[in-house]
């Protein structure tokens, strides 16, 4: 066995070396081990986007441990939606009606680098280029290297934070025999990169997600810290249009110019970016089992991989780690007790988030294009105006609240079906019936 550290993570992405700092501050001695080389050091690309939206939970997260400040110099604040038609024209749909109900571009780099940083700080000792080809869950020990011959290192406690394609996980399965669910969506992204002006300044508002919704594919762009966008164009693998289509006719300038015009307008390479980026894949992952004993656990993409379109990949795996520092405070080390009370905690919630992730994709696509949708959003925050704190928005609950993943998806159906009901025949908000909609707010919900 390993005498040095009680916890070993595996994976110093941004749920690992937030989860390593927690567990370092509460006395224990930790290692991260990671395949990649230091980010810090070298200039990774990872496939992934640059930035992410940090919202409540991830918020959260920081503050316990002392980094929102730090963190929250580099993050551009986004108020709501900026919706692009297909003609150019714009319309701005608030996230919330409270002043803190904002959603933050966070730079992922720049956010991890500031992680590991802290966790070097909090005694931490981080291990880079060190690849896992297996793992012996019953002996505790990992393969490093590329055979079950190179070097072994044993483990006390293990904490995977390997990502979506979790090493951790794979052994896990293996070993408890159970089946893993890794859905990919039939949609790919790639990504583009929108400069700022000649001064250095933003091209379009800053303060505001930016979708180009058409349908059954979509481009979006978040604001990032030196003026620039990163945008993400969404679509189908196959079919028309598709990423395939595109490639087969060789003509991703007309198509991009066609459907996202004002987009593409301040991307003077957009065909060159189109055509040396890759497309990347979009999944789930479902994972029924997300601990092993007292001797290993799951947490983040490890555990619950999701689709990006609700942005809280991140926030569910900070919210994790949240969650597995609170039990250990409240139980302390007894780690079969506390791996078992987080994943019945936990994984509820990711299994509601997911759902809500994919669901969000055709809101962002299609939805928030459509005068009925509208209309429903419009009385939505009316309702919410008339009974704060009662009725409130799903997407408010996911993204300003910590109410649970599994209670915002189940409070939300039904108040999608009371607004469904109440908007079903009319155009306007003049014709809704109020006191229809108040009696249902005080019979069906409780405050929040």
């Amino acid at each position: 066995m390993n005498d040095r550290f009680d916890i070993t993570v595996v994976g110093a992405g941004l749920t690992g070396a937030l989860i390593a700092i927690m567990m370092a501050r509460r006395g224990f001695s930790v290692e991260v081990i990671e395949k990649r080389p230091d980010m810090r050091k070298h200039d990774i690309s990872a496939g992934r986007s640059i930035n992410l939206a940090l919202a409540e939970r991830g918020i959260e997260a920081l503050r316990r441990v002392g980094l929102y400040d730090e963190v929250s110099r580099y993050t551009i604040a986004m108020h709501g939606r900026q919706v692009h038609d297909l003609d150019g024209a714009q319309n701005h749909q608030p996230y919330g009606q409270a002043a803190h109900e904002i959603v933050y571009s966070v730079h992922r780099g720049l956010l991890n680098k500031t992680l590991l940083n802290a966790a070097e700080k909090a005694g931490v000792q981080l291990t880079f280029d060190q690849s896992i080809h297996s793992v012996d869950l019953e002996q505790q020990v990992l393969h490093l290297g590329d055979s079950d011959v190179d070097g072994q290192h044993a483990f006390n406690v293990l904490i995977g934070a390997d990502g979506a394609g979790s090493r951790i996980r794979a052994a896990m399965a293996s070993y408890r025999g159970f089946d893993v669910h890794e859905d990919l969506l039939d949609h790919g992204y790639k990504e583009l990169h929108t400069p700022p002006d000649s001064s250095g300044e933003f091209r379009m508002e800053a303060n505001a997600l930016h979708i180009w919704p058409r349908g059954g594919f979509m481009m979006i762009a978040l604001p990032n810290s030196d003026g620039s966008f990163t945008n993400t164009l969404f679509l189908a693998n196959k079919g028309e249009p598709s990423f395939e289509s595109i490639a087969a006719n060789s003509n991703p300038a007309s198509f991009l110019t066609d459907q996202f015009g004002d987009a593409v307008a301040l991307i003077p390479d957009f065909v060159e970016q189109y055509d040396s980026n890759p497309v990347g894949l979009l999944g789930t992952v479902r994972c029924p089992q997300w601990n092993d004993g007292g001797r290993a656990v799951l947490i983040g993409d490890a555990a619950h991989a999701i689709v990006p379109f609700h942005g809280q990949g991140m926030n569910c795996g900070f919210e994790d780690c949240t969650t597995l520092d609170l039990l250990v405070d409240a139980i302390g080390p007894h780690w079969p007790q506390v791996f078992d009370e987080f994943e019945m905690m936990r994984k509820p919630n990711a299994d509601a988030i997911a759902t809500m992730a994919l669901e969000n994709y055709i809101e962002m696509r299609s939805d928030v294009a459509d005068p009925g949708y509208l209309l429903r959003r419009q009385l939505e925050r009316e309702l919410e105006r008339r009974h704060p704190n009662v009725f409130v928005p799903r997407y408010s609950m996911v993204m300003f609240h910590k109410i649970p993943y599994q209670d915002a998806l189940s409070r939300g159906a039904k108040q999608a079906d009371v607004l469904r009901k109440l908007t079903d025949g009319i155009s306007t908000l003049e014709q809704v019936d109020y006191e229809r909609a108040a009696k249902w707010v005080e019979r069906e919900l409780t405050p929040v």
